[in-house]
């Protein structure tokens, strides 16, 4: 409900009669805006807000997982079980592939590696970024897919 344009001490008077407090809302307009209203109660309800959007709020960590291009089928599938678990759990993923020595100019091996990584936890995530050079590493990144 709207009081109309008052002077400083008629608003202070009207808010004191009620119980309540004077809260200038927009400074800057001409005249300053002023609400009559319980100043305790209303940081009270802004702080329960806030209690609330963080309560519902989630964490996305990224997890990394250290790959090479001659990594053997054991330890390939070692690897992709840590991968489900991660895109299973909501993180997201960083797969690196590392090369060393003269690895480097064997680019296509890591590259199939990342390409089957992809196809076999197509199920759980998606590609985030697509495999990037990074001086002697082969970086992409998987998210993994919301259900509800």
């Amino acid at each position: 409900m709207q009081l109309g344009v008052f002077p400083i001490g008629e608003a202070l008077t009207a808010a004191t009669d009620r119980g309540l407090d004077l809260v200038e809302v927009s400074p800057k307009s001409n005249p300053p805006v002023c609400r009559i209203m319980d100043y305790g109660k209303y940081k009270y309800q802004q702080k329960k807000k806030l209690q609330e959007a963080k309560k519902k709020q989630s964490v996305i960590h990224i997890k990394e997982v250290k790959l090479r291009p001659k990594i053997e089928e054991h330890d390939l599938q070692f690897k992709l079980r840590h991968i489900e678990r991660f895109l299973s759990e909501g993180d997201k993923v960083k797969v690196t592939v590392m090369f060393r020595g003269r690895e480097i100019t064997r680019k296509e091996l890591g590259q199939a590696l990342l390409e089957r990584l992809v196809e076999e936890t197509k199920e759980l995530g998606t590609i985030d970024q697509s495999p990037k050079q990074e001086g002697r590493n082969l970086v992409m990144f998987l998210s993994p897919i919301h259900r509800k």
